[in-house]
C-alpha cells in the first residue's frame, strides 16, 4: 500500500484577522497526482506556501515525507519541485547563470536532465531575464522546478503565460514524471487542465476543503450532461422534473444536467421526435459549479 508523500492536519493560516486557509486536512499517496481547485482567492496558493513552510502556519500540522515541514524544510526542499504561480528573478542574470545557480542547491548532477528540459521547452539560454515573455519565465520556472528529479511535485498554476503547444508539452512532461514515480500536486482554477491528469482532486472554497474524491467516482456521483435535439419545440417546463437543473437551449437543442431516475428521462424523451440524443459525464466545470452551488 502506497505511503502518504504529503500530510495535513487542521493547516490554518491568518493574515493577521483576515482569512487564509482554515482546518485544511488531507493526504496525497506516493506516486499520485492529486488536482487541487478552487477560483482565484480560495486558498490555494496559501495551502501550498503553508504546506513549504514559506509562510508559517497559524496553527495545524504537516509532514513532507514524514518530515515535519516546519522543523526540516531545508530536507524536505531537496526533493520538491516548486513552480509557484508568480514568478520573480534576478533580471540581469543570462538563463544559463540562474539555471546553473539554481542547480548548485541541489546534490545531485543536474546538468544532463537540465539539457533535456531546455530542449523539451525550447528555450533559448543565452537570453537575459529580463528579456524574457511572461511564457519563457514560466518555462524556466518549469526546469528549475524539474531538472533535479524530484519525488514530489507541487504545481501552483503552472501553465499561465504558455501557448497551447507548450502547455500540452508539459502536460505530457508531468505524465513521463508520474509514470517514473514522482507524486504531483497539481493546483488550478482551470479546470479542464485538472481533469486531464490528475486521479483524485479536492475542492477549496473561502479557504475551506469542501470536498475531497478520486475522480472517476466524482463524475458518477454528480449529474450527467443530457443534450438533446428535436423537431418537436420543447415547453420550457417539460423536463422539469426531480434532479434536472441547468437548463440551456440553442436553437432546437436542449442541454441540462440531471441526476434522476434515467427511467423517468427515457419516458420523457420517448414522446418528443429526437433527431439525437447525448448522454455524458459532466466534465470538471459542472462537477465545480455544482458543489459550489450546493455548499452556498
Amino acid at each position: 500500500m502506497a505511503s502518504n508523500i504529503i500530510e495535513m492536519k487542521n493547516l490554518t493560516k491568518y493574515y493577521g484577522k483576515a482569512r487564509g486557509i482554515i482546518d485544511i486536512t488531507f493526504n496525497i499517496k506516493e506516486g499520485e497526482i492529486f488536482g487541487f481547485i478552487g477560483p482565484n482567492g480560495a486558498g490555494k496558493s496559501t495551502t501550498i506556501r503553508t504546506l513549504l513552510n514559506l509562510i508559517h502556519p497559524t496553527s495545524g500540522e504537516s509532514t513532507i515525507f514524514g518530515l515535519d515541514t516546519t522543523k526540516y524544510p531545508a530536507k524536505i526542499a531537496e526533493e520538491v519541485g516548486y513552480i509557484p504561480s508568480e514568478i520573480f528573478y534576478y533580471d540581469n542574470m543570462k538563463v544559463k547563470e540562474l539555471l546553473k545557480y539554481s542547480a548548485s542547491f541541489y546534490k545531485k548532477d543536474s546538468k544532463k536532465r537540465m539539457a533535456e528540459l531546455v530542449d523539451i521547452m525550447e528555450l533559448d539560454v543565452n537570453r537575459k531575464i529580463r528579456d524574457l515573455s511572461l511564457g519563457n519565465k514560466k518555462k524556466v520556472s518549469i526546469i528549475q522546478g524539474l531538472m533535479h528529479e524530484p519525488r514530489l511535485v507541487i504545481l501552483d498554476e503552472p501553465t499561465s503565460g504558455l501557448d497551447p503547444l507548450m502547455q500540452q508539452r508539459f502536460f505530457d512532461l508531468i505524465m513521463e514524471e508520474n509514470k517514473k514515480g514522482t507524486t504531483v500536486l497539481f493546483s488550478s482554477h482551470i479546470l479542464n487542465e485538472v481533469q486531464k491528469i490528475s486521479t483524485r482532486v479536492g475542492i477549496v472554497k473561502e479557504g475551506k476543503l469542501i470536498k475531497l474524491e478520486d475522480m472517476n467516482t466524482l463524475r458518477e456521483k454528480t449529474y450527467k450532461r443530457v443534450l438533446i435535439e428535436s423537431s418537436t419545440p420543447i415547453d420550457d417546463n417539460y423536463f422539469n422534473i426531480k434532479g434536472t437543473k441547468d437548463f440551456k437551449t440553442v436553437d432546437d437543442k436542449l442541454s441540462f444536467l440531471y441526476s434522476g431516475d434515467i427511467n423517468l428521462l427515457t419516458n420523457k424523451l420517448s414522446t418528443l421526435k429526437v433527431h439525437d440524443l447525448l448522454i455524458e459525464d459532466p466534465d470538471l466545470e459542472d462537477i465545480f459549479m455544482h458543489y459550489y452551488v450546493r455548499e452556498e
